[in-house]
């Protein structure tokens, strides 16, 4: 049974003729095009702003009701496309990468050998785009009239450049980042489905959830080793450029993660003694 099922899931997620040829074609492919990333970035700072500041104040509230289905909705469909994509990834590698096997992950070869095609980057585009749809996180904050985080919006806009920038420059590291960042996502979607149902987590899993987020950075850097090491002894990996902006950015998010996770554990333990 269990080898019926991973047969039929490397056909769905790795051998469909959609998933297969996939190939990524600047200016054909949908959002292959630095435009269409900068478009996306410009318009949801500009809604933010907007909506935050000058329409949802002048708008009366979203009834609770409907604001717990929208969100159940919501995170139903990214907890799905989360696990799917997560799955995907890591089927795809296993099936097409190329010897050496365990170093294709890290180090995609240089000078044109490397080409955005096949179920891989078929994934890499399908998580590029799910990053559009995850900006409904923040209208959902919005219309629950809470006003969102820097860390949120900053993590929100500049992803979608980062996502990019995989498929634009073939980045090594791509499907090792993919499938971890999918993963935490798996948990963490599961966690807000949880909320928006009414079903809350122990203080101790909702801090993990967090903590997950902080370990995921740290594991990149780690990868980040190997690639740098096959980089310099291997001949080269692709995709440096690209790399060079994902590693600041995620520098930079695991600064804002570890700030966030500190206040909010230090107002916590304030509480706490206070209430003892």
């Amino acid at each position: 049974m269990a080898a019926l099922l991973l047969s039929q899931a490397r056909w769905l997620l790795v051998e469909h003729p959609a998933v297969a040829s996939f190939r990524w074609q600047p200016g054909r492919t949908l959002g292959a095009t630095p435009s269409f990333a900068a478009a996306v970035i410009s318009g949801y700072l500009a809604a933010v702003l907007v909506l935050h500041r000058l329409v949802l104040p002048h708008l009366p509230p979203l009834p609770p009701r409907a604001l717990r289905l929208a969100s159940a909705a919501h995170n139903t469909v990214l907890l799905a496309l989360s696990a799917a994509m997560a799955a995907g990834c890591a089927l795809s590698t296993a099936a097409t990468a190329p010897p050496p096997r365990w170093a294709w992950p890290f180090c995609f070869p240089p000078g044109g050998a490397t080409e955005a095609s096949g179920p891989v980057f078929f994934w890499a585009h399908v998580f590029y785009l799910s990053k559009v749809y995850e900006l409904g996180d923040t209208l959902l904050i919005l219309l629950g009239r809470r006003p969102p985080t820097l860390l949120h919006v900053y993590h929100h806009a500049v992803v979608i450049a980062m996502c990019y920038l995989w498929l634009a420059t073939r980045q090594s590291l791509m499907p090792i980042a993919l499938v971890i960042n999918a993963g935490v996502h798996v948990v963490m979607y599961s966690y807000y489905l949880c909320c928006s149902v009414g079903l809350r987590w122990p203080r101790r899993l909702k801090r993990a959830v967090t903590e997950l987020q902080i370990v995921q950075f740290l594991f990149s850097f780690a990868a980040s080793v190997v690639m740098l090491w096959l980089h310099f002894t291997a001949g080269g990996c692709e995709g440096m450029a690209g790399w060079v902006f994902n590693a600041v950015f995620n520098a930079s998010l695991l600064a804002l993660f570890l700030d966030f996770h500190g206040a909010a554990y230090k107002a916590a333990k304030g509480n706490k003694g206070k209430a003892e």
